[in-house]
């Protein structure tokens, strides 16, 4: 009979599955978390739908504030899929050398850009996907452009809409398109087209990773999160 490597140790405790949230909560949560921001927008710079699509691309692994500071220079010299090819790798990287995985994303810029010149007249295409198979875009940034860009009622998941969709039990799931597709099936339809940037904000600035401000949270009577955190005492 086999004894265990170390006795002394405690039993591990398994981590409770995520309860779902009751579909009827859904529209209250949703609504709640948009007070304040009729009309949320994205904290990324960019005036057009290529600007948008190059600031998202650049935003892997990298903070919106990090991306804005490199796109400053960026978009001024290079505001055009022409521009960008012109201003080549080398010349991209140069202005995106402060975020992370600059090398790769300094030819993916490039290389895209070239793309929408030769398929689609400089122009960003409104399809799924065609910007997929675009270099350095996978179904996220995708996402976000069909979002942001065209308006339509997708659902880009990134770490805060992946961890708020499992912690508050709005749409639980094991991977990022599992919470995706959890979302875009709950969420009303009239809410879905802006719930991607409430989301977002919400989970950046109050529904946190490491300690979620429950206290000031205006959805805190619909989540379904157990271990609600209280206000700081002073």
């Amino acid at each position: 009979m086999k004894t265990p490597s170390n006795p002394a140790a405690p039993p591990r405790k398994k981590t409770a599955k995520p309860r779902a949230m009751p579909a009827v909560d859904v529209r209250s949560f949703i609504v709640a978390i948009s007070e304040g921001k009729p009309e949320p927008r994205s904290e990324l710079a960019f005036t057009d739908a290529y600007t948008l699509l190059i600031a998202v691309t650049l935003s892997a692994q990298a903070t919106d504030i990090s991306v804005n500071k490199a796109t400053e220079t960026l978009f001024r010299d290079a505001p055009t899929p022409a521009a960008m090819v012109n201003l080549g790798v080398d010349g991209v990287a140069e202005h995106i050398k402060t975020i992370g995985l600059w090398r790769g994303k300094a030819r993916n810029v490039v290389a895209l850009s070239q793309i929408l010149l030769d398929r689609y007249g400089g122009e960003v295409p409104h399809d799924r996907a065609a910007l997929e198979a675009l270099p350095g875009v996978g179904r996220k940034t995708a996402n976000v452009v069909l979002n942001v860009a065209f308006g339509d009622p997708t659902m880009a998941v990134d770490t805060h809409i992946f961890r708020i969709g499992n912690r508050t039990g709005l749409a639980p799931g094991a991977t990022p398109r599992a919470v995706e597709n959890g979302l875009v099936k709950r969420i009303p339809a009239d809410l879905l087209r802006d719930a991607h940037n409430w989301l977002i904000l919400h989970g950046r600035y109050i529904c946190k990773a490491r300690k979620p401000e429950c206290w000031r949270c205006p959805a805190v009577a619909w989540c379904r999160y157990q271990a609600k955190t209280e206000a700081p005492t002073a």
